[in-house]
């Protein structure tokens, strides 16, 4: 690798993952939507050029397909043919792809069809599913760049722990998504292969680092995705796109052999979660990865089953309407008045919780993402001469300083006075779960998302979230702009109010987060079903 070539080194990788698209997968011209056309998610079925099977098996969820090829009734060869297909479509669409292997992908699948036919069962619980992984998780023989140029042309010659726990299960791997640089932006952008947008408006960005995983799963390219989250890498996508996704906390699924953007950093965990269109499907994944015990591959993994839960009768849940930094744009805070009304008129007992320790929860995520003083990212920067993106300025040249050893332990024990603080509210409140928004945003324009605040927190405290799509969209008429009148709750909260378009959002879904305590992943799941429940 010679110095200064990274704009080589991206050129070369965009034109490999595009020639890796078979001729059969590639959009007539003819049928291409124009470039002006901002929803998308429609093309398969409008376009003709999707047949009625394959239609019928991309528009199924992981739980509905499952039972059809353990039984036999759908083989994996044309359930992942049928998703390679749509997949492929997805990325000339909407750039959301970083690596592909379909040929792989369907001589596991035969094999897999072979073991059924042969034996009458099935390998595991995911038999013959195809599954989507985050650019991070490793495959042998492909990359992961985690949005680097220094990293094209270094394929994985191990596979991440859980992609090992995924394959014993099952599952099909036919493709990996696209993320931004270092997997450290809420929008996903890189030097390597661009923007990625969002299938249901090509305006507004599919959100980060999870970002090409939501824009798969929303336009139905994948069953089940499988992303990461350090400061809200699940949530954010999954709530810009519409779709749901679990953050678990560390420990619960396993994490091992994954590339980190910035290896080493373990101030703020990062953790493998699922992405799905249903509860269902998060449900199915978590059972099924700590059904499997991984905690005997992954040394930091809990030994933990996935546990049965009884709920009380009636939920207490506390609200947080805003974060004190920055107030949820208008569709957001509508979203949420309903949510707690229909919760408060089910039975439910609802409460307030006070935003008094957001910030400094934000605070602290900000000094462990730079308590290298931006070294890392800049060093994979600097090996191709690959610019810094101006989203990350933080990781800027004299930005940050970095910490020396005795100041980087007085920040861990500043977060675990944090995390004990936070804890003896909860439980003095004597809460279920926290109901607050996933991000200020129902989504927004590319290039304008500027807050992480609403999930960032709950990373610094290691707590499970689930962010979920409420069933309410935006209505340009009702949420309209917050007046002159509005006194901002800082500058940024200013600058978010002014940049908020309703006519550039309006139609999309609206996302809410439910918080639940550290390690009640499956409580989280199970309120997550009593307030859709009341929501419909």
């Amino acid at each position: 690798m010679t110095a200064k070539n990274w704009e080589a080194i991206a050129a070369k990788k965009r034109e490999d993952l595009s020639s890796s698209i078979p001729e059969e997968w590639r959009i007539p011209s003819d049928l291409l939507p124009p470039a002006d056309q901002d929803d998308v998610t429609g093309f398969p079925e409008r376009s003709g050029w999707f047949t009625p099977e394959e239609l019928t098996i991309t528009g199924q969820t992981a739980a509905e397909l499952l039972p059809r090829l353990a039984s036999g009734e759908l083989t994996s060869e044309t359930v992942t043919r049928a998703f390679c297909k749509r997949a492929a479509a997805a990325h000339q669409l909407v750039n959301c792809l970083s690596e592909t292997c379909f040929a792989r992908a369907l001589a596991t699948a035969k094999e897999l069809d072979a073991h059924l036919s042969r034996t009458g069962e099935p390998v595991g619980p995911l038999h013959g599913l195809p599954v989507s992984l985050k650019d991070n998780f490793n495959l042998a023989g492909l990359d992961s760049t985690v949005g680097f140029a220094s990293h094209v042309g270094d394929p994985a010659l191990r596979e991440s722990v859980l992609a090992d726990v995924l394959r014993g299960a099952g599952a099909v791997f036919y493709v990996k998504t696209s993320v931004p640089t270092a997997m450290m932006i809420a929008e996903t952008v890189n030097n390597v292969t661009g923007r990625t947008v969002s299938p249901r408006n090509r305006r507004l960005t599919s959100g980060g680092s999870s970002g090409g995983e939501s824009a798969l799963l929303a336009f139905r390219g994948s069953p089940l995705g499988v992303g990461t989250d350090i400061g809200g890498s699940l949530r954010i996508p999954a709530a810009c796109t519409g779709i749901f996704t679990l953050r678990p906390s560390f420990g619960r699924f396993p994490t091992l052999r994954c590339r980190s953007g910035m290896p080493g950093q373990e101030a703020v965990q990062s953790v493998n979660g699922p992405l799905a269109r249903t509860l269902a499907d998060l449900a199915l994944f978590s059972s099924t990865v700590v059904g499997a015990r991984p905690w005997r591959l992954d040394p930091r993994c809990l030994p933990i089953p996935w546990r049965a839960v009884s709920l009380p009768p009636k939920l207490r849940v506390a609200v947080m309407w805003d974060d004190g930094v920055a107030l949820p744009t208008p569709p957001v805070t509508r979203a949420l008045r309903q949510a707690v009304a229909k919760l408060e008129a089910a039975g439910h007992e609802v409460a307030a919780w006070s935003s008094a320790d957001q910030a400094a929860g934000l605070a602290l995520l900000g000094r462990m993402f730079v308590a290298d003083g931006g070294r890392a990212i800049r060093r994979e920067l600097d090996r191709t001469g690959e610019p810094l993106h101006p989203e990350m300025h933080m990781y800027g040249e004299g930005a940050a300083r970095e910490l020396g050893a005795y100041e980087y332990w007085q920040l861990h024990l500043d977060r675990q006075e944090y995390q004990k603080r936070y804890l003896d509210r909860w439980l003095e409140a004597g809460i279920d779960a926290i109901l607050c928004p996933t991000t200020p945003y129902s989504s927004v324009e590319n290039g304008k998302f500027k807050h992480v605040g609403y999930t960032g927190v709950y990373n610094v405290l290691d707590y499970a979230c689930i962010s979920f799509p409420t069933g309410i969209t935006v209505d340009k008429s009702l949420d309209v702009a917050l007046g002159d009148s509005y006194k901002p709750l800082s500058d940024l909260d200013k600058e978010i109010q002014s940049e908020y378009n309703p006519e550039a959002v309006h139609g999309m879904p609206i996302n809410l987060q439910l918080v639940a305590q550290r390690l009640e992943e499956e409580k989280c799941v199970e309120m997550c079903k009593v307030v859709l429940d009341v929501l419909s």
